[in-house]
């Protein structure tokens, strides 16, 4: 593997990493901390992630357990739950905050599959992206007389399989999140 391209793999991962991030976010039939915790939450003055005032524990499949650290953050904590209107109303039993996860349609369920379709494709658009800049690298490099013609080329081939090793992971990484959505 070239060291050129190696160097430039990093870009890759971001794009993986982020995709996973957003499908984390996106609701399925089952309880996840992914949910809750990047949601924002007035704090202190401030505005943080709902991971850094409160910690969020998943009791049983379909309920989401939220315990602030600080138990002056609950109405706050409340707020920005029904702010971020994840169809689920925060149930307030003294200290912790409890969210029930309702069972989906089949239209919910064909919608957020949806949304997993449109977000892989951002991702294949972004490494589209990546994969261009670094041709244009190695057009460039032959140009400059860096690299030989015959360099050029094999460079771009290694580049299409890395591209289409990242290709075939983020469509994994979508196809494993449609599972877990469309299953009941």
């Amino acid at each position: 593997m070239s060291s050129f391209i190696d160097e430039r793999a990093h870009e890759f991962e971001k794009v993986s990493t982020y995709l996973d991030s957003e499908l984390h976010a996106i609701r399925s039939g089952r309880a996840q901390s992914g949910l809750v915790e990047n949601i924002p939450v007035e704090a202190y003055g401030n505005t943080m992630e709902m991971k850094g005032v409160a910690s969020i524990s998943i009791p049983d499949a379909k309920t989401i357990q939220i315990e602030p650290w600080d138990k002056t953050l609950i109405k706050e904590i409340e707020k920005a739950l029904i702010a971020a209107d994840l169809g689920m109303h925060p149930n307030t039993a003294g200290t912790i905050i409890r969210l029930s996860i309702p069972a989906m349609t089949e239209e919910n369920r064909t919608r957020l599959v949806k949304q997993v379709h449109e977000k892989a494709e951002h991702a294949h658009i972004s490494i589209r992206n990546i994969r261009e800049d670094i041709r244009d690298a190695i057009q460039k490099m032959e140009k400059d007389k860096e690299i030989s013609e015959d360099e050029k080329y094999r460079l771009q081939e290694e580049l299409d399989k890395k591209v289409k090793e990242w290709n075939d992971k983020i469509d994994s990484i979508a196809r494993k999140k449609e599972e877990e959505i469309m299953t009941i």
